[in-house]
């Protein structure tokens, strides 16, 4: 009972935010591209939630567990502020260039934002249904095992991967250019997180560093 409070309560607070973070500032209900990226949210969230309540809810207990309070390293405090300040300022951006006219995205354009938006959280669940320690935030528990197949055989960090897809996509759902802004700038965020992330691993979950020798790219293939 009380996980499943806490996934509802999850899902009325991301309704809040998006609420004062994308209507407010758009001056406007009547914005159909927040709506829909609303939708697409939701659903690629709350569904697999849902799941994971009924099958693995230690799993999901770790994905409700986070932001800066859940973090015990002082690098991912700040990481984790810096993420959640660069996707309010994206959903602003956006919003804001909704309300003056900043940008003129097509609807195909809009589309495609909304299938990176949808493809990113569907790869960090899936992510989660291989790895049930993969958490929202950093930690190494006890008898953890080393996952080194499935999307962890392609990069080190896939749900980080996912999330930089969302991230991208997210200001194109929103019918914005100038959001994209704000995305390019969170990238290196993310390279600050997983190089910490990585010390921490190297250290204290046995063989990681075997691992990042088979699988020598963390977020991109071929790229890094």
């Amino acid at each position: 009972m009380k996980l499943a409070l806490q996934t509802i309560a999850s899902g009325v607070f991301g309704l809040a935010l998006f609420a004062v973070a994308l209507f407010w500032p758009a001056g406007t209900f009547h914005y159909w591209q927040a709506w829909v990226f609303v939708a697409v949210f939701m659903a690629t969230t709350m569904v697999p939630s849902i799941y994971l309540a009924v099958r693995d809810p230690a799993a999901l207990q770790r994905r409700l567990h986070g932001g800066p309070t859940a973090e015990t390293r002082l690098v991912q405090k700040i990481v984790i502020w810096a993420v959640t300040g660069s996707a309010f300022a994206a959903f602003v951006l956006s919003a804001l260039d909704h309300r003056f006219g900043w940008s003129s995205v097509p609807v195909a354009v809009v589309v495609l934002g909304n299938i990176l938006v949808a493809v990113g959280l569907i790869l960090a669940q899936a992510v989660v249904f291989q790895n049930s320690f993969a958490g929202a935030s950093i930690q190494v528990e006890d008898e953890q095992p080393l996952v080194s197949t499935g999307l962890y055989g392609l990069v080190r960090h896939p749900m980080y991967f996912g999330a930089v897809l969302m991230m991208f996509g997210t200001p194109l759902a929103l019918g914005s250019y100038w959001g994209l802004l704000v995305s390019i700038l969170a990238v290196p965020i993310f390279g600050v997180r997983i190089a910490d992330e990585e010390k921490m691993l190297r250290a204290e979950l046995a063989g990681y560093d075997e691992y990042t020798q088979k699988v020598r790219y963390r977020l991109l293939p071929y790229v890094w």
